[in-house]
């Protein structure tokens, strides 16, 4: 009896062990964001949250665990716009799984990314052949709305939801590319060409402006000048008739115009900018002088005294 009693021992142990073991290993845990999808006798029984979560032993088991985190892949896209230009055009979706959609996400799509892709091409090639390239830049973000539209409504029965849907840039063929870089250079260069010459227009303006002020602030400053040289003069003449007795306006404007005319060889002189300055030598100038000054007066006098239009003294003229 002993022999069967030690069998009975070992059995029972062995026995206690496993169900010990089956008992501990009907515990799991699930990691934040995740969930565990929970089938009993293969078929869908829940889904377990984060945490610690029990398992029948034997009877239930975890079949797999999907994150509920934002996923992200890129899907790179080339087909032909409506004027016949090849581009390339990358797309990044976003997306995650619903949290009421955990069993459909398993058991509807084997390969959730292989579906949004198909999905992607589809729409993009439905939008950009409608579109010439200049459209396609304009309304980068209407596709990618679209897109994203499309994508959500079709992928929400699968129990995934597109997030954001993004398209970074529209590549065209390298040469296409090229010859847009050429066409922007040059319309930067004719609008650089025309902002150049409105700023020399205006300088141009601005500076004929300042001439003519200065103009006429000189002409004001030379009106002035005169008027204070023949104020100037008169007081002379003046002067000069009451301190000489028997002259006459005449000699002093004589000697007033012979006075300026020295005056001014001086400065003439004084000025760094004159070189050379050419000054009548003869004997006689002093003399011709006088004499240009003379008939100068004279024939001013002659011209200033009006004419004798009466007859004969006593009579008329016929």
């Amino acid at each position: 009896m002993e022999p069967l009693a030690t069998l009975f021992t070992i059995f029972g142990v062995i026995f206690l062990l496993l169900v010990l073991g089956a008992v501990l290993g009907s515990f799991f845990t699930v990691q934040t964001a995740e969930v565990a999808i929970v089938q009993r006798l293969g078929k869908f029984a829940r889904v377990a949250g984060p945490g610690l979560n029990w398992k029948t032993p034997f009877i239930e088991n975890v079949v797999r665990r999907m994150s509920m985190k934002v996923l992200q892949f890129d899907v790179q896209v080339e087909t032909k716009t409506q004027d016949n230009v090849f581009v390339q055009i990358p797309v990044s979706i976003q997306y995650k799984v619903l949290p009421e959609g955990v069993e459909s996400a398993f058991y509807k799509l084997s390969d959730p990314v292989k579906q949004i892709e198909s999905m992607v091409y589809n729409v993009v090639l439905g939008h950009v052949p409608k579109m010439k390239l200049d459209d396609t830049f304009l309304n980068q973000a209407d596709i990618a709305k679209d897109l994203r539209d499309s994508l959500d409504s079709s992928m929400h029965e699968y129990g995934y939801n597109i997030v954001k849907v993004l398209i970074s840039d529209i590549v065209p063929d390298p040469k296409v590319k090229a010859a847009m870089n050429d066409i922007n250079a040059a319309q930067r260069e004719r609008e650089a060409t025309v902002s150049r010459a409105e700023t020399n227009k205006l300088l141009a303006v601005k500076q004929a402006e300042a001439e003519a002020e200065s103009k006429r602030l000189q002409g004001e400053g030379i009106a002035n000048q005169r008027r204070a040289i023949i104020a100037g003069l008169k007081d002379s003449i003046e002067d000069f008739a009451k301190a000489v007795a028997g002259a006459t306006p005449h000699d002093v404007m004589q000697l007033v115009l012979i006075t300026q005319y020295f005056d001014t060889l001086k400065e003439i002189a004084a000025n760094d900018r004159t070189n050379t300055v050419l000054v009548p030598h003869s004997p006689s100038t002093i003399a011709d002088l006088f004499s240009q000054f003379r008939d100068t007066m004279v024939t001013t006098n002659a011209l200033s005294t009006p004419p004798d239009v009466s007859g004969p003294a006593g009579g008329r003229g016929k």
